[in-house]
């Protein structure tokens, strides 16, 4: 991999991983297009990309520093320092209880199905491109039932769980972390912006788990050479990340997800006439 290339994968990351149209699907054709994916090793290409939300994580941390700290901190307060019933908790706290058990189902999963995510079943083009198509229906399809009308201040215990399992559903690549938990928000009921806001929340402990121990586990895999790429794909994935944070959010406050909803279903069936045509492995 050269830098050129770790430049261009870090800013498809950052660009994909928060707009609702999946980055491992985009990271995957990208990879398999440019002849990065070693069929013999895929988890190779499954712990780059773990790393490399690193990047995605840093630009999370950054937007939503303020928010990130008052709640961390009223959650240490009313559940630590000067315990009360949840009733009675402030709303960052209480946002905190909600991020922790949207977070339950991905790390159950995942951990459970941890050989298989990395298998080369979740590098196929073809799941890619059907989860691309399948989601993109489906969010269309929430887009005409949402209402439009809660905001994060309405979260409840089992809203947090919902979108949480929705969360889950993105270990199926092509699916899109933040496809899944926006599409979950909108069919509860809540404001475009706001499933979006919680969908970023709620993706820090998912991204940092996968990121840490991913990193971990792709230690053996990286030479000096391969560190660097890494370091680079990173580093613009967080400056790409964060200007998309900005954007969708302010994006989603007039707009509706439609024009996600049509790109997907296009490019997974660019994806499947690319298969067809021999032009890409799947």
């Amino acid at each position: 991999m050269s830098i050129i290339e770790a430049i261009f994968l870090g800013i498809i990351q950052g660009l994909t991983e928060f707009l609702p149209i999946s980055s491992t699907g985009h990271l995957t054709v990208a990879g398999k297009l440019m002849g990065l994916i070693s069929e013999e090793y895929p988890e190779r290409w499954t712990a780059f990309i773990a790393v490399i939300q690193i990047g995605t994580l840093i630009a999370i941390l950054t937007y939503f520093w303020k928010d990130l700290i008052n709640i961390t901190k009223d959650f240490l307060k009313f559940n630590l320092i000067k315990p009360r019933k949840f009733s009675e908790q402030s709303f960052d706290s209480k946002l905190g209880w909600l991020i922790i058990i949207g977070s339950i189902p991905v790390i159950v999963i995942g951990l459970g199905f941890k050989d298989f995510i990395e298998g080369a079943f979740t590098k196929n083009l073809y799941v890619i491109a059907i989860s691309l198509i399948a989601l993109g229906i489906i969010l269309g399809f929430a887009e005409k039932i949402g209402k439009f009308k809660k905001e994060l201040k309405d979260l409840k215990w089992y809203d947090g769980l919902i979108v949480g399992f929705a969360q889950a559903l993105a270990l199926i690549p092509g699916s899109s972390r933040s496809g899944t938990t926006i599409t979950a928000g909108i069919f509860l009921g809540f404001k475009r912006e706001t499933a979006a806001r919680f969908s970023f929340l709620l993706s820090v402990p998912a991204i940092l788990g996968s990121g840490l121990l991913q990193l971990y586990e792709a230690l053996k895999y990286i030479d000096s050479s391969g560190m660097i790429d890494l370091i680079v794909a990173t580093i613009f994935s967080a400056i790409s990340g964060y200007l998309t944070i900005e954007f969708l959010l302010r994006f989603l406050r007039k707009n509706s997800t439609l024009v996600f909803v049509f790109y997907r279903i296009v490019i997974g069936i660019i994806i499947l006439l690319l298969i067809n045509g021999e032009i890409i492995n799947p």
